[in-house]
């Protein structure tokens, strides 16, 4: 009876610490992106040297040739000049080799898919085959799949921080408006000292930081009128217009 509860622990302990290494990681939001070179559709990258003063969205997919990958590639390059406008740059991935991603791209072009059509796609995907940069970012997830990456979003900053992170299911695909206006706030964070609201789109109301004592919460309330208003003392609004956010043409 001891013998088998001693294998029954041990097999429960393998089973923690597995769980445990595929956890570890993935990197989480303020820490450092993980570096890596890689082959790419591009060429050959090396980050973050190469993209160094710049935004990173880093994402990978399933598999190429898939449907739904094909759609979320189409709007990622229909929208590639629009992130460049915000001086980021778009990196993909997929587990699969070189040339089957040049094969994939260019059957894209031949496609149309919500207005998208003739599209072109120009940014770097990396050839995955190795599992590297997959398993640096935790984008191999044993529960879903062990050959295939889930659909990762990374937000890197210039200082190639990770400042944000999104996953999705291989059966649902990204909300692309909720990618570039996650970007658009981000960088108005930063450039404002402010944060943003739920539902916050370019052009609302953000919040201002709170009061770090009794009485400047006191001095910040009676202070509310012409420049900002507040809600209660830690939680106060201003204006800020689409006119002093840095936006992409198009929609925004």
């Amino acid at each position: 009876m001891r013998a088998w509860w001693m294998i029954f622990a041990v097999a429960v302990a393998a089973t923690l610490a597995a769980g445990t290494v595929f956890a570890a990681d993935l990197p989480l939001i303020g820490d450092p992106a993980p570096a890596f070179e890689a082959n790419t559709t591009q060429g050959p990258i090396k980050f973050p040297d190469d993209y160094r003063g710049k935004w990173v969205i880093l994402f990978s997919h399933p598999a190429d040739f898939t449907p739904v990958c094909t759609t979320e590639f189409m709007n990622f390059a229909s929208m590639y000049d629009q992130f460049r406008e915000l001086n980021t740059e778009l990196i993909g991935l997929s587990i699969d080799s070189n040339y089957s991603h040049i094969a994939w791209l260019r059957a894209i072009q031949s496609l149309e898919f919500d207005g998208i059509k003739d599209q072109r796609v120009t940014f770097p995907v990396i050839e995955g085959l190795n599992l590297d940069v997959a398993n640096k970012y935790g984008m191999i997830q044993p529960g879903d799949s062990t050959t295939h990456a889930v659909r990762a979003v990374f937000f890197i900053d210039p200082k190639a921080k990770v400042r944000a992170l999104m996953y999705y299911p291989a059966s649902a695909g990204r909300n692309f408006h909720e990618i570039m206006r996650l970007l658009i706030a981000l960088q108005t964070a930063d450039a404002h000292n402010v944060a943003t609201p739920a539902n916050w789109e370019p052009g609302d109301e953000v919040i201002i930081p709170p009061p770090g004592s009794c009485g400047t919460a006191e001095s910040r309330v009676q202070g509310a009128g012409a420049d900002y208003r507040c809600l209660d003392w830690y939680l106060c609004l201003q204006e800020l217009p689409k006119e002093r956010i840095t936006l992409p043409s198009g929609e925004w």
